[in-house]
């Protein structure tokens, strides 16, 4: 196993005070009051296996296919999503409209897989009632040609215009072991109040941004001692977590791209923050 990591360049030490592994919950993912009381306590459920793995494959054959042939390593497939080293000239950032990304979340093959029943069943059963899918629904794509991630945060952060009666589902598109750069959960977080991390919020990498908590990792586990959970993710998981769950990701550091989706669910009869009610952007300032 590897002796550290990465997220947005700064180095974690990848041991036992850092970094321990999510729970798997599969074991009661047919059991709707069990799964309730696993989110309660652990803000979150990782549910290996959810789907049917040929489902989040066909998704990345699917967005990979929107790129130009350089950016696949020669050889490859689509399905595989092997970054060839050469970022097409002329790409735009990534989900502006020109980005493969903003037409990708706005595709039919895209609102078919989101819109999987088995998906809604799920969070029926964790927010205990109908529920509906915010239409906001987006797809997080990183090579390892630049040192960059997801920083440290809280969903409700940018959903605070609304009720926070809602749950994310985070879905990797293909295999996503550890060095591909997976999601990673603070153990316990959602449990804290906002105030906790406020000192945090002075080691930035976004000085114009307040919203995200920090970009250095390894700060957030020492200062709060807490650890990051983590897992060697494949095709067909999902996880599940709370709006209040300090969560990120890694540095991708393979030749294999990590793609996933993230997926935003509201208990009926709750306000919606207005921002996730049309398809996203990448500029969209949220």
């Amino acid at each position: 196993m590897v002796a550290t990591v990465t997220s947005n360049g700064v180095e974690i030490p990848f041991d036992k005070e850092h970094f321990a592994p999510l729970r798997d919950s599969s074991d009661v993912a047919g059991d709707p009051a069990e799964l309730r009381e696993r989110y309660r306590a652990d803000g979150y459920l990782y549910l290996p296996g959810f789907l049917e793995a040929h489902e989040a494959r066909s998704m990345r054959e699917a967005y990979f296919s929107l790129f130009d042939a350089s950016y696949l390593k020669s050889g490859t497939t689509p399905e595989r999503g092997v970054f060839s080293g050469n970022r097409p000239a002329g790409l735009p950032d990534h989900g502006v409209a020109g980005h493969p990304a903003y037409d990708f979340v706005r595709s039919d093959i895209f609102e078919r897989f989101v819109s999987e029943p088995a998906l809604l069943g799920l969070a029926e059963s964790v927010l205990g009632g109908p529920a509906w899918r915010l239409p906001r629904s987006i797809v997080r794509h990183f090579d390892r040609s630049t040192p960059r991630a997801s920083r440290a945060h809280v969903d409700h952060t940018y959903l605070d215009r609304g009720s926070d009666s809602l749950l994310t589902m985070w879905i990797p598109l293909g295999s996503c072991p550890l060095p591909t750069g997976g999601i990673v959960y603070l153990e316990g977080s959602h449990e804290m109040e906002s105030e906790d991390f406020e000192p945090l919020k002075a080691v930035t990498d976004r000085p114009g941004d307040s919203r995200p908590i920090t970009h250095d990792l390894s700060l957030v586990a020492r200062k709060l001692g807490r650890r990051w959970l983590w897992a060697d993710y494949s095709a067909g998981d999902v996880t599940v977590h709370s709006p209040h769950l300090v969560h990120a990701s890694l540095d991708t550091v393979t030749e294999e791209m990590r793609l996933s989706a993230d997926v935003r669910f509201l208990r009926e009869g709750e306000p919606a923050d207005p921002r996730w009610l049309q398809p996203w952007a990448g500029d969209d300032g949220n």
